[in-house]
């Protein structure tokens, strides 16, 4: 057998390289799950940055200005593709972003919008996100774009409860009962869950939609949209990969409810603290 040329070794070397993905907090383990389900031989490292949650309610200059922070992070790490789990900073940073690194960078917002047109049966979709992401205009903009009107819910509260580790109590139901009432009341047959966090609340959403109505997450579909990025990059098995976990946050917290919620991948977490 002939050596391995400088190309191939190149792309092997490159295939090695982790995928980054950050959010806000926890929510955006629940794409870390789809990818990791999707794509069980690449390296990822994962960047919670609790210490300054939550993103929904800050103005969309100082979301970007904290994307472009940790995007610097993550590519000092060597990333070889950036995704953006979280909405907030999707909807307010991702043309910055794109231009920022050489990498390709992945949202959420699109891919959510994908899958909603593709699962409604009457064209009434409706979409719920925090304050600042309903109010950036991304998900109107991208439905736009495929022809479907939605009616939109800011969902103040539902990440704040989520980062609690309260996902099914009578509070959050009550909650729920009151923001979710606008979509209820538009008769919509598709949700999208725009916010990362709130695939965590599926359960006391779906109580409260019905079930005529479906949940649509954007996490699948980022992770499908990341394998098809990846091509010749892609993660070959070479045993198991490494998953990296850094917080801004508390430690202990982020590895209890990061187990909670993503699974046995939660090891050891790094603690990162902003100059």
């Amino acid at each position: 057998m002939e050596p391995a040329g400088p190309a191939s070794h190149a792309a092997s070397v490159e295939a090695r390289r982790p995928i980054g993905v950050f959010d806000s907090g926890l929510g955006g383990l629940t794409v870390l799950r789809a990818l990791i389900d999707l794509l069980p031989h690449e390296p990822t490292v994962y960047f919670g940055d609790t210490g300054r949650f939550p993103y929904g309610p800050k103005p969309a200059d100082e979301v970007c200005k904290h994307a472009l922070e940790i995007g610097d992070l993550l590519a000092d790490r060597g990333v070889k593709m950036l995704v953006v789990a979280c909405n907030s900073a999707a909807s307010a940073a991702l043309p910055a972003l794109r231009e920022r690194y050489e990498v390709p960078v992945v949202g959420v917002v699109e891919p959510g919008v994908r899958a909603a047109a593709s699962a409604t049966r009457t064209g009434r979709v409706g979409v719920i996100g925090t304050v600042g992401t309903i109010a950036s205009g991304a998900y109107q903009q991208a439905a736009r774009e495929l022809d479907i009107e939605l009616e939109c819910a800011a969902c103040p509260g539902f990440v704040e409860f989520v980062e609690a580790g309260d996902t099914e109590s009578d509070q959050v139901h009550v909650l729920a009962e009151r923001l979710l009432a606008p979509v209820r009341a538009a008769d919509v047959d598709t949700l999208i869950l725009g916010c990362t966090h709130y695939p965590l609340l599926a359960r006391t959403i779906a109580d409260v939609m019905g079930r005529d109505v479906v949940l649509v997450s954007s996490a699948d579909e980022t992770a499908f949209e990341v394998r098809a990025e990846l091509g010749d990059v892609a993660g070959v098995d070479e045993g198991a990969p490494t998953h990296e976990f850094l917080t801004s946050g508390d430690v202990a917290t982020f590895r209890r409810l990061g187990t909670r919620f993503l699974g046995p991948e939660v090891g050891t977490v790094g603690e990162w603290r902003w100059s």
